[in-house]
């Protein structure tokens, strides 16, 4: 027969009580090299408007305020983000957290994950780090996806998340 025993609320686990892991350190300076890129796609581009004939020079000031504003909190945005950001392996899931003002965590069990795969761009490479991304049953609403791993803990996560998943798919 089917029971569904209430939990009292003291009982919770607490998600502040996990051990969370921090991304990898070279993850900010790949964001900051990232960031150094656009900005100086913006620098470019400002550039090339304020010379236009008839660009009067107050908006010129403007226009180079405006990005260096910009500038500056991209650049800040790094420090600020990326030690928000963990995750923690549980026996049953993968739960990661992130964000500054919107903040969430997100909890995957391993028994929803059909799919699992690294990915790294150029830049990525350069830093040795990788992108875990996790593709859930029911849709593309529940897929994770984690940015800022050392390659070789990706590599790492993708084996014991596919062990995982494969074995709570024999245990059913």
């Amino acid at each position: 027969m089917f029971e569904n025993v209430e939990i009292p609320v003291e009982e919770l686990p607490r998600a502040d009580a996990l051990e969370w892991q921090p991304l990898d350190p070279a993850y900010r300076k790949r964001l900051l090299v990232d960031r150094l890129i656009t900005v100086g796609f913006v620098v470019v581009g400002a550039t090339l408007v304020t010379v236009l004939p008839g660009f009067e020079p107050i908006r010129a000031t403007l226009v180079f305020g405006g990005a260096a504003l910009v500038a500056a909190a991209m650049l800040v945005w790094p420090f600020v983000a990326v030690p928000r950001m963990g995750y923690a392996v549980r026996d049953k899931d993968l739960v990661y957290r992130s964000g500054v003002f919107w903040r969430s965590v997100t909890a995957v069990p391993f028994n929803r994950i059909q799919h699992v795969e690294t990915s790294s761009s150029p830049l990525d490479r350069r830093f040795s780090l990788a992108t875990l991304k996790l593709f859930t049953a029911g849709g593309s609403g529940g897929d994770l996806r984690i940015d800022g791993l050392h390659s070789e803990r990706a590599e790492q996560l993708r084996a014991l998340v596919l062990a995982k998943a494969g074995a709570s798919i024999e245990s059913e």
